[in-house]
């Protein structure tokens, strides 16, 4: 008999957010660690279908749908009785009302490195601000977002061109293999080695708002719009700009390293792409867009647009 089979099985509960956590979902689930499931805020085609699942695999399963729902949280923990509780994505801050339940017993995975991108959107913000490495963050939780103590960080590298949307299906995939590591660590280790924070390097990144996504010609290298660009990509349909007066979404472009002697935000030349002046005498090639037209290759929008060389992306 193995020392596995000794052991008696940690229970763990999982709160998560939707199906960024369905890989882990159903690692921990395959190894039997799994006893419960709530998710916080998703669409009903999400929500039925985890509660299906649970039923089958006669797994707990509780949906809260809002802030006001908490209050019923640890009553339902109490009842479930889990070992650990982990948290992938809930979109919720926990009060010390559910946090008393066990000192240490709530452990939190967060899509980057922890202090210095705390916030809802760390995917966002690495890519924005052209990390070449991010990282998922294994960390016990506290009644503050992001700021209980350190497990480990698990480094994951940026690949060039990478956007928001194969990001997070890469930290997914490594999530699950994260998480599983973590609960073979509360089921064999006598103690879970941890440190507070340095907040001397910690910050707090907000939820993006539109002046956040907006491209600024001006004061953005190419560079700094191509990561731009990537980050939104797909979540926000783009990063946003504007044309003729109109809202558009550029979602797709490449560095082109071609000089050039107009102003930044000015359209340089249009081939299959639409080339667009940027400053240090570089351009980009925009590939794919979103107009109110819907999305279209840079050469279909041509077709429907009066587009002449010099005309002005954003002034």
């Amino acid at each position: 008999m193995s020392v596995f089979d000794m052991e008696k099985q940690k229970k763990i509960l999982v709160l998560c957010g939707g199906k960024f956590a369905f890989q882990t979902l159903q690692l921990l689930a395959y190894e039997k660690f799994i006893c419960a499931i709530g998710i916080g805020k998703s669409n009903d085609t999400i929500i039925e279908a985890l509660e299906r699942e649970s039923e089958e695999s006669n797994i707990g399963f509780k949906s809260f749908p809002n802030k006001k729902s908490i209050t019923g949280m640890r009553s339902w923990i109490d009842f479930i009785q889990p070992d650990y509780i982990f948290c992938i994505s809930f979109p919720f801050l926990l009060p010390e009302t559910v946090l008393s339940y066990g000192q240490d017993k709530f452990i939190n995975f967060h899509p980057g490195p922890l202090p210095q991108y705390r916030g809802p959107m760390p995917i966002f913000e690495v890519l924005k601000n052209q990390e070449t490495e991010t990282a998922i963050c294994v960390h016990f939780m506290n009644a503050r977002f992001d700021e209980g103590n350190i497990i480990f960080n698990d480094p994951i590298t940026i690949e060039t061109g990478d956007t928001y949307g194969n990001l997070t299906a890469k930290l997914s995939e490594r999530m699950a293999q994260v998480a599983l590591n973590v609960a073979n660590m509360i089921q064999f280790a006598s103690i879970i080695p941890s440190q507070p924070q340095d907040e001397k390097l910690s910050y707090y990144y907000e939820k993006p708002e539109l002046s956040d996504t907006y491209i600024n010609w001006k004061r953005m290298s190419a560079s700094e719009i191509i990561s731009l660009i990537n980050a939104c990509n797909p979540w926000n349909t783009g990063a946003d700009a504007s044309l003729y007066g109109e809202q558009i979404k550029i979602i797709s472009a490449t560095l082109l390293d071609l000089p050039h002697n107009s102003q930044a935000g000015a359209i340089v030349s249009v081939t299959n792409t639409l080339n667009i002046a940027c400053e240090e005498n570089q351009q980009i090639a925009v590939e794919i867009l979103s107009t109110d037209s819907g999305i279209m290759t840079a050469k279909q929008f041509a077709v429907l647009k009066p587009i002449l060389t010099n005309d002005l992306i954003k002034i």
